[in-house]
């Protein structure tokens, strides 16, 4: 029998080499609110999520992949895909493809400053 999680996505895990460049690139790309923690084996940043059930991850103190070809994280944007696009682009990060759209919203391929592969998405928003 197959196994269908409401969330099939539960955590993820950003590697940066400088924690604190990370956390001011994904603050002003995002907008989001971080906590540090530093209770564990290593030091992460905790993306806050809205909400028990939100979905969240953190950046860690890690080597993104060499290649830039590791998988891709898609995080909401508060805005536009294109605002997001040229934040990521002043704040140090590159454009990788043009904005795409699917059923659900519109999205564009980016990496971080390190070398991570995120996907900038935008859902539809109710009308």
């Amino acid at each position: 029998m197959s196994f269908k999680p409401t969330n099939p996505t539960v955590w993820i895990e950003i590697p940066v080499t400088d924690m604190t460049k990370g956390i001011e690139f994904y603050k002003t790309v995002f907008n989001f609110e971080f906590k540090v923690d530093e209770t564990g084996p290593n030091p992460v940043a905790m993306i806050c999520a809205a909400g028990p059930d939100g979905v969240a991850g953190h950046l860690y103190p890690g080597k993104p992949s060499a290649d830039g070809d590791g998988p891709t994280v898609h995080l909401a944007v508060h805005d536009t895909v294109e605002e997001a696009m040229d934040r990521l682009v002043n704040a140090g990060g590159t454009e990788v493809s043009p904005v795409i759209t699917i059923p659900p919203g519109r999205f564009a391929y980016a990496q971080d400053p390190e070398g991570n592969s995120i996907g900038l998405f935008e859902p539809n928003r109710a009308a």
